[in-house]
Formats: structure tokens, C-alpha cells, sequence
């Protein structure tokens, strides 16, 4: 008859010193992993563990060691731009697999509304997490000034600038969206407009910021679309309101891939060719930059290691409280294809 416990009773350290014929303190050691216990003894516990049952109470450990074993991962997009962005799953990617390796825990959020937002804050506050890494957090967030006042250890892909006080890892997002912009100018196009999306957050000022800057006297804030989301969608509707406002543009830089899809779909159905027409370019290189016909002209940014380095960033602070808060830049790289 199996002596495997039902979800009616949790296996118990007395039950393994039972079925292995020692004593509770012994069975502790084992489980604590402490030194004084025979090679036997530790075969008997295990023997005895996979017999009964048992599993390690999360709850019972978190008493002693003061932490949950969990990080949080917060994205602060709607679901539907979670389900889109390949970015946002290459940067999960990348967090899970250094915390996988630190055996901790990924606790994936998404925060969708002002009450997400405070559920989530009640949820750090009662410390379930022993950390926080945190994509796509806007001005004046509430989930950031929660982070500052209960001290959690964190680390924000992006830069907020409300949260100095904490650790971020992040691209130079003006100079490449700038770099973008020169390459789109260098292919003599004249009248350059901008699919702008994010601008409640530094990722998307920036990019804005940027492609100004490339354009100077030139830059018409009339050719400017504006939408809260990286969206395949948003880069539909902002370029029919740009055709309809300026049928003459013939060039345009798209804050991220989905966006410069959703355009270039649009552009093909309003009978525009690209890039003889229209240029377009695009940020991220992602997975949408190749499914677009002409592949798509981009910039590449490293998802998969924003999201290790804002995992190593946080296990260090929970390893050692005292560290100073920093930042680090990592490279881009633009992408030439047929787009433009």
C-alpha cells in the first residue's frame, strides 16, 4: 500500500523520521543541509522523503529565512500588448533563466489598470516577493513610489525618471532612435513623419526625442501620430491619420516593430509601395521586423539580456542590502533591410 500522503494531511518532518527509523533533529540536518550526518542517514531521509510524500513547506522556510523565495516580474502593458511584443517575452526569457539558476522563483504581473496598480502595490507591501524587476513603468507610478518607501530590492528595465533611488538597466533610446532617423534622412527622403507610442514613459519621450533631433529645422510636429501602445494596431490607425493629414510624407520612423507593421499593412492596402513610396523603419528587431514584406529596417536591442542583467542586478541587492543603486547602457545596433 503506497505511503503517499493525499491533499488531506501535508506529510510532516516526524512522518520521514518515522518511515526512516531516526530522529527529527537528524532529519532537519539533512533538510537544512548541515554537516554531522552519515551518508546513510541523508540516503534514509531521502528514501524516506520520496516515500511519504513530503513537501518542503515554502511557508514554514519563509518564517526562518525572512524571504519568499520569489521575484516579481511587473509589466506594466495592457494584455494585449504582453501577447505581441516578442520583446517582452525575451526579456521574461532572460530573468527566468538567471533566477532559475539562483533557484528563485518568477512571479510574471501584469498591471492593466490604476486598480491593477493597486493591488500590486498591496501586493509588495505584504511582501510576497523578495524583489522586483519592472518593464514599461510610467511617470509618476504608484507601483515605484512603493518600491522607494518599503525599500525592495529592484531593478526597472528603463529609466524612470521618478526613480532615481533605483537600480535600472536600459538602452540609449534618443541616440539610437536618432541614429535610425539620419540612416532614413541619408536615403533622401524629404518629408519624414513619426508613428510616436509610449510617451507616458522614457522609452518612448526618448525615441521622440531622438528622431527630432535628427531632423532639426526640419522636424514637423504636425507629422507626429501619437498612441499609448506599441501595437501592431496603433501603427494601423496612426498611419491612416498621417496619410490623411500629409499624403505627401514619404518617409516615417515607427517607434517599435508592431507599430511599423500594423503600418506597413496599411500603406499596402492604401495601394503605397515600400519603400519605393515610402520608407519605413522600425525599433526593436524583433520577431515582427521579419515577418513584415520588405523586412523591416530597425534597431536592435538586446531583450533577452535587459532581462538577465535586471535579474542579476536584483539577486545581488537581496545577496547584499547595502548596494549602491546604478545603471548600465547596453548597446544597439541598426539593422538595415529592405523597408527603406
Amino acid at each position: 500500500m503506497s505511503e503517499v500522503r493525499t491533499a488531506r494531511r501535508r506529510a510532516t518532518i516526524q512522518d520521514i523520521a518515522d518511515a526512516a527509523g531516526l530522529s527529527r533533529g537528524t532529519v532537519s540536518r539533512v533538510l537544512n543541509d548541515e554537516q554531522y550526518v552519515s551518508d546513510a542517514a541523508r540516503e534514509a531521509v531521502q528514501d524516506a522523503i520520496r516515500r511519504v510524500g513530503y513537501v518542503r513547506s515554502a511557508a514554514a522556510r519563509s518564517l526562518v529565512t525572512r524571504r519568499s523565495g520569489a521575484i516579481a516580474l511587473i509589466v506594466h502593458e495592457p494584455s494585449v500588448v504582453v501577447l505581441d511584443d516578442p520583446n517582452i517575452g525575451n526579456i521574461l526569457i532572460g530573468t527566468n533563466s538567471v533566477l532559475s539558476e539562483a533557484e528563485q522563483q518568477l512571479v510574471t504581473i501584469m498591471v492593466d489598470s490604476a486598480r491593477d496598480s493597486h493591488r500590486v502595490v498591496e501586493y509588495l507591501r505584504g511582501g510576497f516577493v523578495d524583489g522586483a524587476i519592472v518593464l514599461s513603468a510610467r511617470d509618476d507610478d504608484p507601483i515605484t513610489k512603493a518600491i522607494v518607501e518599503i525599500g525592495l530590492p529592484a531593478c526597472f528595465v528603463g529609466h524612470p525618471p521618478d526613480a532615481a533611488a533605483i537600480s535600472w538597466i536600459g538602452i540609449d533610446n534618443r541616440d539610437a532612435a536618432e541614429r535610425i532617423t539620419r540612416r532614413l534622412v541619408d536615403t533622401g527622403r524629404k518629408r519624414i513623419a513619426m508613428l510616436a507610442s509610449g510617451l507616458d514613459r522614457d522609452s518612448g519621450q526618448d525615441r521622440l526625442a531622438g528622431f527630432a533631433s535628427a531632423l532639426g529645422d526640419r522636424y514637423d510636429p504636425d507629422l507626429v501620430a501619437r498612441n499609448p501602445l506599441f501595437s501592431y494596431t496603433a501603427g494601423a490607425e496612426g498611419m491612416r491619420e498621417l496619410l490623411d493629414r500629409a499624403p505627401d510624407i514619404d518617409g516615417v520612423f515607427a517607434a517599435s516593430d508592431a507599430v511599423a507593421a500594423g503600418a506597413m499593412d496599411l500603406l499596402q492596402r492604401r495601394g503605397k509601395r515600400v519603400p519605393e513610396d515610402i520608407g519605413i523603419v522600425g525599433f526593436d528587431d524583433s520577431a515582427w521586423a521579419l515577418r513584415c514584406d520588405p523586412e523591416l529596417s530597425t534597431v536592435r536591442q538586446p531583450a533577452r539580456t535587459l532581462g538577465e542583467q535586471a535579474a542579476r542586478q536584483v539577486l545581488e541587492q537581496i545577496a547584499e542590502p547595502s548596494t549602491e543603486p546604478r545603471g548600465l547602457v547596453l548597446p544597439t545596433e541598426v539593422v538595415w533591410r529592405g523597408s527603406a
